[in-house]
């Protein structure tokens, strides 16, 4: 509690600092905070001399590794900042302060269990670029090949705790005291993330991402993984191909180069989509700074990623979900959208859908008034999420490495080709998986998977058929003595309704008996009492005796 609470204070220093108050909408706070951040803010207001943009990106990198992802993922929405402060975040991606070679070279002979002269013919101490996590620096092999060398940042697993212990402060007061706190589940999305970053701390675990998404785009034309030396890769260092391509965020070079910045934009969601849909395995931190094109073939530009430490996949049900609820949306199908948000359960089950409709309709209607190539997919995801508070819709945080990423795709898609429309592309890939999903294809994808266990289950086929004829023969068994029973239990009753006045009568004789007898005569027995005695006997013959 103290490290978060000596955290918070540190970042609300870094605000004043930094002067970022700039960035708050004062007017819109209550009074008590506008005019106590107000004044805590004059401190140092006449020193301030750099720009918002710098001032943003001095601030984050100041703060360490979290704040400056989430500086990353703001840079490639030029459509929604000031191109002063998106350069300055740009420079975030791959220019974060360094810290020493000596200090790598440690790392990685404490973790290789080697000198860094047996390891490598050549290594450069000075990196080759420096990110929020780890650094790289370039090397050769004693074999020739030409490779970077990747390694953590000393310390900082101890630095994100601290951030990761102050978020889950911030959420646990989310939850409790915002009206929204159930719906927007910060809890949920703060330990999705820390599973994230986490992961982003073992290379061992990103080379193994590595390896899958190049299996999965083996001679692609599309994009390019390097290739991993396992060898030489752990969980503090990892070596890898050193590629050569131009920086996607570099223009002019793209320009220069003759790109087809058009293909090039196209094939960017065509990448993103395919690896949600078809693979179920997606690289989700897609900044420029983890994206270089190959321009050999200037007219069908190849992409090179690298760096795929936080990766996402979704399950069918989400795919299907997700698919259906785009489709819907292109076609302005909003009934469709309102009911698959409930089928999902997005939305608790009693919300009604004709006001869930009517409202993603005055969100979404006056978008498609301008063409498409102007709608910002993730201004109507900002639209739709702010509809629907009042439908109590929650956040899904299996989802929000696939939001984050479609934005990232969007941003980085419109800067290389402002002209871009995200939705054209989208929707034919979209109708075609959906098609795939039900046709012979599928069927025949889903028999080639299943042989092999089918396969292996012959061979007991036949005790299977012998257990349950024998299971069905002894359910007859059941069947035929529960039937006997039913049929006793009838006769039985149909007797006990012969009986029946027989019964009755014995109740009224018994009674009678009861009403004739009187307790203070029994010392001197009369002819009431006689009468009474044969009554009494008559009613236990037909009560008890007469069958």
């Amino acid at each position: 509690m103290f490290t978060s609470a000596f955290r918070l204070i540190r970042i609300l220093y870094t605000v004043v600092r930094f002067r970022l108050d700039a960035f708050i909408p004062l007017k819109a706070l209550p009074w008590y905070l506008r005019y106590s951040l107000g004044l805590f803010c004059l401190v140092g207001r006449k020193r301030v001399q750099k720009n918002k943009g710098e001032r943003l990106r001095l601030a984050l990198e100041s703060l360490g590794p979290i704040f400056v992802k989430f500086g990353q993922i703001l840079s490639t929405r030029r459509d929604l900042l000031d191109d002063d402060i998106a350069d300055e975040l740009a420079r975030l991606q791959d220019r974060v302060p360094a810290f020493p070679g000596h200090i790598a070279q440690a790392i990685i002979e404490r973790d290789l269990k080697a000198p860094v002269s047996e390891l490598f013919a050549e290594f450069s101490s000075s990196p080759l670029a420096s990110a929020s996590i780890a650094q790289v620096h370039t090397a050769t092999l004693h074999s020739g090949e030409a490779v970077v060398v990747k390694v953590i940042r000393p310390g900082i697993e101890k630095t994100i705790g601290k951030d990761i212990s102050l978020l889950y402060t911030l959420a646990h007061l989310v939850a409790k005291l915002s009206a929204d706190g159930r719906r927007l589940r910060p809890v949920e999305v703060v330990t999705d993330y820390e599973y994230t970053i986490l992961d982003e701390l073992d290379l061992a675990k990103e080379a193994g991402n590595t390896g899958l998404l190049q299996r999965n785009f083996i001679n692609s034309n599309l994009l390019y993984v390097p290739q991993i030396y396992w060898d030489y890769s752990h969980r503090n260092v990892m070596v890898v191909e050193r590629i050569s391509g131009i920086p996607v965020a570099d223009i002019a070079a793209l320009n220069k180069a003759n790109v087809d910045m058009k293909c090039l934009a196209e094939r960017g969601v065509e990448i993103f989509f395919t690896q949600v849909f078809s693979h179920s395995f997606f690289h989700a931190d897609m900044h420029p700074g983890n994206i270089f094109v190959d321009v050999s073939n200037p007219a069908k530009p190849k992409y090179i990623a690298i760096d795929c430490a936080i990766m996402g996949s979704l399950d069918e049900a989400d795919k299907s979900y997700l698919a259906r609820n785009l489709l819907a949306f292109f076609q302005r199908d909003y009934r469709m959208v309102a009911e698959l948000h409930v089928e999902s359960g997005w939305v608790p089950k009693g919300t009604p859908v004709h006001a869930f409709e009517s409202a993603i309709r005055s969100v979404c209607e006056p978008m498609f008034a301008k063409p498409l190539k102007d709608i910002s997919f993730g201004q109507v995801l900002i639209g739709l999420f702010q509809t629907a508070r009042r439908f109590n819709m929650e956040v899904q945080p299996q989802l929000v490495l696939l939001e984050k990423t479609l934005l990232n795709i969007e941003g980085l898609g419109r800067q290389l080709y402002p002209d871009l429309d995200l939705w054209v592309t989208a929707k034919p890939f979209l109708e075609r998986w959906m098609q795939e999903q039900v046709g012979p294809k599928r069927v025949i994808e889903e028999v080639r998977k299943q042989a092999p266990q089918w396969a292996g289950q012959l061979p007991q086929i036949p005790n299977l058929v012998f257990n349950a004829l024998s299971q069905i023969s002894h359910q007859n068994e059941r069947i035929e003595a529960q039937t006997k029973s039913i049929q006793q239990l009838g006769k039985e009753l149909r007797k006990g309704r012969k009986n029946l006045p027989f019964r009755f009568m014995g109740v009224l004789s018994l009674g009678a008996a009861w009403i004739i007898t009187d307790p203070m005569l029994l010392d001197n027995i009369k002819a009431t009492d006689i009468t009474s005695l044969s009554l009494f006997a008559v009613g236990i013959y037909l009560l008890v005796l007469k069958p």
